[in-house]
């Protein structure tokens, strides 16, 4: 990362590289549909920056936010036509809300709480208008999930999502700091790349590293081949720079989750842990993690070892504060409330900044949809650990991907908040947590045959493209 180049020979080359790994991937004539660049559209805006604020890089100034409650018109009219698109895309393909419902029950009831909440917001239409956005991660997830080969269309999102961002990130970073470089009140100067802050380009390099790391485990088990070779040095090339912008990043929270996210992919693989009991080795380790923040305050202690002091950036300090405002502890402010009108004028003065977020994903659900919407999002997760357990006996390498990302995203949430509107995390969270009886079919195929080669002692991943 330490070649010096002029800004504009820098992006000539950053262009024609992205522009090189697109071509590379779609002449390889992978098993998706055209309708997959919706859910990367999706992905990529959730990973970087609004589409008013791309327009404002290339020149083409456009009015921004007229408030906070109101956003920018034109992103707001963008993203309903991506839902309208993606929309259209599952009713060609005949599928039918009555399996997605049977299938997800908690994902569709904490949605539907979420718009019930409406109804006590301060601020309902903007409720509303947040609520309708993020109906685009199920419609996005379930193009994904529906394609002819849904694990081949993941990659293919990942891959390509990681083609811009990362890339397009270190560009930022090294030769326009006034777009990859900001201030934080957290911690002064900050790297954010492609994204809006730091913590959010930790987000993105969370997701993309988790995958490359996966993606690494698939390929290096494949038959050896040209393909193959390639595939390595590509991931080899990413896994760098994703490690680069994490440095720059500095974002402990993706690390630490990634790091987890990892571990838990490599010990579910393990010939001698019994798949039976995954679910008693994840609370297990879950409560030794609870046992051991309530009595020795871990997190403050390994926030120290990193730099951050004791009290993890100033957030043990903004969480007592947020929970003195006393909200409605059962039913909250409203969906995606919070953080508007004369509760936001009341946090001024009282921190150097003034907060937008709780920096804890549990603390933001009580607050915004009370003790009922918290008790929903866990009952979310342990449903969502109860799919995945059976898909690690239908298709072992899918369902170690979603135990490996529902691992780090539960340990995430604890001092960011992943779900909120557009982030990029809760589009994935929804790859993960959704089920349809096409996937589950596919998946018991696949199974039979990962089943098969692992009894031979063969290879499990084989390259279809």
């Amino acid at each position: 990362m330490g070649l010096h180049l002029s800004p504009g020979i820098a992006s000539c080359l950053a262009v024609i590289f992205i522009a090189w790994l697109f071509r590379r991937d779609i002449r390889e004539k992978p098993s998706i549909t055209a309708a997959l660049w919706l859910p990367l559209l999706w992905l990529v805006l959730g990973c970087s920056r609004s589409v008013s604020a791309w327009l404002n890089i290339f020149g083409l100034p456009v009015s921004g936010a007229t408030s906070v409650e109101e956003g920018s018109p034109l992103d707001a009219w963008f993203y309903f036509g991506l839902i309208i698109a993606g929309f259209f895309v599952l009713a060609n393909r005949h599928v039918r809300l009555s399996e997605v419902v049977s299938n997800n029950g908690w994902l569709i009831v904490f949605l539907v709480y979420c718009f019930i909440s409406i109804a006590w917001s301060d601020f309902p239409l903007v409720a509303f208008k947040r609520w309708l956005k993020i109906l685009g991660h199920p419609i996005m997830a379930l193009i994904v999930l529906t394609e002819p080969d849904a694990k081949e269309a993941l990659i293919r999102l990942m891959k390509r999502c990681g083609y811009i961002v990362v890339p397009v990130s270190v560009l930022f970073i090294k030769y326009y700091p006034e777009l990859g470089r900001g201030f934080s009140p957290w911690g002064g100067g900050v790297n954010t790349g492609i994204a809006t802050d730091k913590n959010a380009l930790g987000g993105d390099c969370l997701i993309l590293g988790y995958f490359f790391f996966w993606y690494w485990l698939q390929t290096w088990r494949s038959q050896r081949s040209r393909w193959r070779r390639n595939e390595l040095w590509l991931i080899a090339g990413f896994a760098i720079a994703i490690w680069w912008l994490f440095t720059q990043a500095h974002s402990a929270t993706s690390s630490i989750s990634l790091i987890v996210g990892i571990l838990v992919l490599l010990f579910v693989a393990m010939r001698r842990i019994n798949k039976n009991f995954i679910g008693t080795y994840m609370l297990a380790a879950l409560v030794l993690l609870v046992a051991g923040e309530i009595m020795f305050g871990l997190s403050g202690h390994m926030s120290e070892n990193l730099g951050k002091g004791s009290e993890l950036s100033g957030r043990t300090g903004l969480w007592t504060t947020l929970l003195g405002l006393h909200t409605n502890p059962i039913l909250g402010t409203g969906f995606e409330s919070f953080w508007l009108g004369k509760r936001l004028e009341q946090l001024e003065g009282i921190f150097y900044f003034v907060p937008n977020e709780a920096h804890n994903g549990y603390l933001e659900t009580y607050l915004t949809l009370g003790i009922i919407g918290l008790f929903l999002m866990i009952g979310l997760f342990i449903a969502t650990f109860r799919k995945i357990r059976l898909e690690l006996f239908r298709d072992f390498e899918w369902g170690r991907y979603r135990l490996g990302f529902l691992a780090a995203l539960v340990l995430y949430n604890w001092t960011e908040a992943a779900f909120k509107t557009l982030s990029p995390l809760w589009f994935v969270f929804y790859l993960i947590a959704t089920d349809y009886p096409g996937i589950l079919l596919g998946g018991a195929q696949a199974s039979e045959e990962v089943a098969n080669t692992e009894e031979n002692g063969e290879l499990v991943y084989v390259d279809e493209s």
